[in-house]
């Protein structure tokens, strides 16, 4: 297996998990369309949206004590339960919930701000996403504290570690640097960054973004060795209208907001909203499944990171087709007029996430004609507050983001790759 080019479901295979999926070829109004925006928001699991539905079908709280209340109760402790163990690797911990992503990693960061009374500065990276970046800025002025940025390798699109540690000192009271950027694929390297960051700093707080790598590579918290990481469902296969969050032993007893008389570990506030764990229990169970079609075992953790790692192999593959083409059809690399970003020649440290332009065509214009085309693809351009520091870190001031999702099979590669040179061929200068 050539971990850089990946390895393709079956076409059968493949076929199958589309099926799963609501909408994967076509918009029930518009009609036929390659959904190509899946960093935005992926295509929706089947099973967790009628999860979800069925038990929005239900009034019943789940902090009472009958029949319909305890089952409800069930989904919320064992869905806290499956999503801190199974999708996070963590053997302890708490679980911090929002309504989205975006407030938990403020929440998380918050709580260590405040709580830790020593320390002069906090580290983040001009490539994170503004929910990231936006709340150590915002919790370093009110704590007083210098807030550091760490500039992107414009080379490979990503934060290297090296450069993360000319800013990390023994005054660093946090190092927040996401898992994967959402706009060049790069996958960071975590791991090591905790390592040689805590090798300054034993005491430092260590906290990812993984919002946009959850949904393409297994997480396993305990093997990075850090304090806190987040995921939104809604990028994950999932439903909107909740966030997730890992807090480690030492950042879930801090003080946060809370009601007195719950736990000192106790993040949620209100009675929980158990749809939201049975959405995200379907997506575990379908990642399972792909899991146990290539191996056998009585342990979902096994399972789902088997699952996660052959989704990784698979959009590797879509990946290499997609830059490099095939014998019939060219890849992004090769075709006249087109420009591809950050681009490097080893994929290994990359999502399926490719950042691209077609030369002298703006590129809101060029998402129309892809529209046009039954295409649906994303600009990030600097007119926006959520690109513009990001695509400018990457020395860009904008690109197309193509993001396909797993469950596209080479065929909807190469019909992008075939729209993508007409367009080249009609608007390219």
């Amino acid at each position: 297996m050539n971990q850089s080019q990946g390895e393709l479901f079956t076409d059968e295979f493949q076929k199958h998990l589309k099926e799963q999926f609501y909408f994967a070829d076509e918009d029930p109004q518009f009609g036929p369309r390659l959904f190509f925006e899946n960093s935005g928001g992926s295509l929706r699991l089947k099973s967790a949206v009628e999860a979800k539905c069925l038990t929005e079908q239900f009034p019943d709280c789940p902090e009472r004590i009958h029949e319909r209340a305890m089952i409800l109760k069930e989904m919320v402790s064992g869905g806290t339960e499956d999503i801190l163990r199974i999708v996070f690797g963590a053997k302890s911990g708490a679980l911090l919930t929002e309504l989205t992503a975006s407030q938990t990693m403020f929440n998380l960061v918050g709580a260590i701000m405040e709580n830790v009374t020593t320390g002069t500065n906090a580290v983040t990276s001009s490539l994170e996403h503004p929910s990231a970046h936006d709340a150590v800025e915002y919790y370093c002025r009110k704590t007083g504290r210098d807030f550091r940025v760490v500039p992107a390798n414009q080379a490979t699109g990503g934060i290297d570690p090296e450069e993360v540690m000319k800013y990390v000192d023994k005054d660093t009271v946090l190092l927040s640097i996401m898992s994967a950027s959402n706009i060049s694929g790069n996958i960071m390297d975590i791991k090591e960054i905790a390592r040689r960051a805590r090798e300054i700093n034993p005491d430092i707080y260590i906290v990812t973004d993984a919002v946009q790598h959850a949904p393409h590579a297994a997480m396993d918290v305990e093997d990075l060795g850090i304090d806190g990481m987040n995921f939104a469902p809604y990028k994950f296969f999932g439903i909107r209208g909740c966030g997730f969050a890992y807090v480690s032993d030492r950042v879930a007893s801090m003080r946060h907001r809370k009601l007195t008389g719950k736990g000192p570990t106790e993040w949620s506030l209100g009675t929980p909203t158990p749809g939201n764990f049975a959405a995200m229990r379907a997506v575990i169970s379908y990642v399972c499944s792909i899991g146990a079609h290539f191996m056998d075992s009585q342990d979902k953790r096994t399972l789902f990171v088997e699952g996660m790692n052959r989704i990784h192999m698979h959009e590797k593959a879509l990946l290499h087709r997609l830059l490099e083409g095939s014998k019939t059809q060219p890849g992004l690399r090769s075709i006249p007029g087109v420009q591809v970003y950050v681009d490097t020649k080893d994929l290994a440290a990359k999502d399926l996430i490719v950042a691209m332009g077609i030369q002298g065509m703006d590129f809101t214009e060029s998402v129309k004609e892809y529209q046009k085309r039954g295409v649906t693809v994303y600009e990030r351009i600097n007119s926006s507050i959520y690109s513009k520091r990001i695509v400018e870190a990457l020395g860009l001031e904008g690109a197309i983001r193509v993001s396909p999702l797993h469950c596209h099979g080479k065929d909807d590669i190469d019909r992008f790759l075939k729209i993508t040179q007409e367009i080249a061929e009609q608007f390219a200068e």
